[in-house]
């Protein structure tokens, strides 16, 4: 993992960040406040981000690359579109991580240590909180109805089968 703390005040940054669709709705300053919350970091092809298992408070924005999501050493899902978030659901029950996250190629992620939340004030900690959650609660939904399809049609090939 490569840390580039030169980013954080980098107009570029910025900029991607507001192509991000939770974080469309930030305004500039509040992009600074998350961008003091967070780090750029990229990832070499095959590096493990995220271990299953672990405990900590930092979800990722993917930046630009692509990310596999493992469990029990089998490939669930790729993410690649910018602005798509992992690591979310321990920070939301504090449970320990429920996959492992690699990069599939070259990385980069916006990591936001979701435990410094309480050390903005004002509009910023509102705003950031507003934002971040209800970007929560657009994921979990997209993937409850990604997941409720997945099961429709399992059921109805299983009923096929039946009547076989």
């Amino acid at each position: 993992m490569i840390d580039d703390a030169f980013l954080k005040d980098n107009e570029a940054i910025i900029k991607k960040l507001q192509q991000i669709p939770v974080l469309r709705s930030m305004e500039k300053e509040h992009l600074q406040k998350l961008l003091d919350l967070s780090e750029i970091r990229e990832f070499r092809p095959g590096e493990q981000i995220l271990e299953e298992g672990h405990y900590d408070h930092w979800i990722y924005y993917l930046v630009s690359g692509k990310a596999k999501i493992v469990k029990d050493h089998k490939e669930l899902a790729i993410i690649r579109r910018t602005g798509d978030v992992f690591g979310e659901m321990g920070v939301i029950d504090g449970s320990a991580r429920s996959a492992s996250v690699f990069a599939v190629d070259k990385t980069v992620c916006l990591c936001t240590d979701m435990s410094q939340v309480e050390t903005l004030y004002g509009d910023s900690k509102f705003a950031f909180r507003y934002t971040v959650f209800r970007g929560f609660a657009q994921i979990l939904a997209n993937r409850l109805r990604m997941t409720t399809a997945e099961l429709i049609q399992l059921r109805e090939e299983m009923a096929g089968q039946k009547k076989e």
